[in-house]
């Protein structure tokens, strides 16, 4: 790859072959699906978390375009010297970081499909298959997940229905409710009172959250993060959120949106559904949930429960992208009241206007998102519910979660760790404890803050050399002022002996971690 000056234009041959010429289409095409079969067959034999260092790739591609073009062959070997080297392999069988991002033959595929369709769907009109499709698919997965009939279109095409959307993210989604109920709120209340809106949340909400209340103008004095503890395993207290609404109301300001949540970031802490919509619903207040992870293992009868009293929400949305097989960006978003998010998200330029639109007939998805433009997202979240079906979906995320409580037990066994909350799903929070490290019981001589100050920073050294050893990938929270180490299993090529080979890892790094501390942490102490 290279680049030239303009003294040499001459002697250039420029490419005469047109940009989607079907031959050569279908020649470069088979190319990359070969080099991705490849890829997906060697992943697990790549260092996970790449090892590169900041600014690696600049040293290595040239500071302009090239002016001639390029040959495929050519550009795959860059791909394979240069990029490679510099990606963290999310679809690697010994990912274990964050949350996944599950992948599948048809979720790739579908997104080809997507692609090379290359339609620009933000209305009906724009191409009706696309909007259609969509609307049939959210109802497909809602019923799968025995969500109410509030929340999905109706079978008789009535308008006074609910409906779901495909966003990009859950921080899309999040915008976009919130916007919906704040214009709600100022429609009622005057837009000069905006100040007054506060929103509300636990301290284990992701951050999307706040983010979206600083774009949508609610006063960063008035975003609520209520502490949560290890008595209601982290989740939120109705109790604490009612007592917090009160506060706020007695101080002059408007209660406006409650994000709950069902698999927290950090601990995958579930917040209790029902009770909390029943005491934001006595002042009002928009409540959406947000089931970006866990949402998907609700289509299994026996994680149903964790979004009951979903019916009484008004928003609800998951992550496709994350734990269900569908590539990035997917995200499910729900709503009781669409009418909400079009009053507060639509536009009508002379441009845009066509007969369908005005027949009140049909979905212009544009109205229920934050952009204009949207892709063809429902093509391959369509390709994975028809190409695996509702019982090999509940069939591949039982696998995962298995290997969780194998992960689990496999713990267990080790006296010298621990699990910090209680495993829902399919990630495990462990740490090693601080009798390992130290030797002696908490509270010795009043030293409880300084054991879990070394416990956390020994936890956090643990950490990274496994991390850096490249052979897998993990990575961390803090709760309730413990750091723990998250085992998240969901990578689609994950099996039981992936899972057996990271605990051999974390035992290796463990056993060099404590036998290289020769009595430091107790001088520490002392001193």
């Amino acid at each position: 790859m290279g680049s030239l000056h303009a003294d040499n234009l001459e002697s250039i041959s420029v490419c005469s072959q047109n940009p989607l010429d079907p031959d050569e289409f279908r020649r470069q095409g088979h190319m990359i699906i070969d080099f991705l079969a490849d890829y997906y067959r060697d992943v697990e034999n790549y260092p996970v978390r790449s090892q590169v260092e900041p600014g690696y790739l600049h040293k290595r591609l040239p500071e302009s375009a090239p002016y001639n073009s390029e040959s495929i062959e050519t550009i795959l070997q860059d791909v394979q010297k240069d990029i490679i080297p510099g990606l963290t392999h999310w679809q690697s069988p010994n990912y274990f970081a964050y949350f996944p991002s599950s992948g599948s033959i048809a979720g790739f595929l579908g997104e080809m499909l997507s692609t090379g369709f290359n339609v620009v769907g933000f209305n009906w009109m724009s191409s009706p298959a696309a909007t259609e499709l969509e609307s049939i698919v959210m109802n497909w997965l809602g019923k799968m997940l025995k969500l109410p009939e509030s929340f999905l279109f109706s079978s008789d095409g009535s308008g006074s229905s609910g409906g779901g959307v495909l966003q990009g993210t859950t921080c899309e989604a999040i915008l976009c409710t919130l916007t919906a109920a704040r214009d709600q709120m100022l429609n009622k209340i005057g837009r000069e009172n905006i100040g007054k809106l506060v929103v509300y949340a636990s301290d284990q909400t992701h951050c999307a959250l706040q983010k979206a209340a600083q774009i949508a103008g609610i006063n960063p004095k008035n975003f609520r993060a209520i502490p949560t503890s290890k008595a209601t395993e982290f989740g939120l207290s109705p109790n604490s959120l009612l007592s917090t609404i009160l506060a706020d109301i007695e101080s002059g300001l408007i209660p406006l949106f409650l994000c709950a949540t069902v698999g927290t970031t950090s601990s995958t802490a579930v917040d209790p559904i029902g009770p909390l919509c029943e005491v934001a619903k006595r002042y009002g207040i928009w409540v959406h949930v947000d089931a970006a992870y866990a949402g998907s293992a609700c289509i299994c009868p026996e994680f149903r429960h964790f979004i009951d009293g979903v019916e009484d929400a008004d928003s609800f949305s998951l992550n496709a992208h994350k734990w269900f097989f569908t590539t990035l960006d997917c995200c499910c978003l729900w709503v009781k009241d669409p009418n909400a998010l079009v009053k507060a998200l639509s536009t009508n330029p002379e441009y845009l206007k066509n007969k369908a639109t005005e027949s009140k007939q049909v979905i212009d998805y544009k109205d229920w998102q934050i952009a204009l433009s949207r892709r063809f997202r429902s093509m391959k979240l369509w390709l994975v519910l028809r190409s695996y079906g509702v019982a090999n979906l509940r069939t591949f995320l039982r696998s995962h979660v298995k290997m969780a409580k194998q992960f689990e037990g496999l713990i267990a066994k080790d006296k010298r760790f621990e699990i910090v909350v209680p495993r829902k799903f399919a990630m495990v929070c462990f740490r090693l404890k601080p009798t390992a490290i130290l030797d002696r019981k908490l509270g010795e001589n009043g030293t409880d803050y300084i054991v879990e100050d070394q416990t956390n920073e020994i936890n956090g050294k643990l950490l990274e050399s496994i991390n850096a050893s490249g052979r897998i990938y993990m990575t961390h929270a803090v709760i309730g002022g413990i750091y723990m180490i998250r085992f998240a299993i969901g990578a689609t090529l994950t099996e039981e002996r992936h899972v057996n080979l990271a605990w051999k890892v974390v035992q290796e790094h463990t056993d060099a971690i404590l036998g290289g501390l020769n009595g430091n942490i107790d001088h520490q102490l002392e001193d």
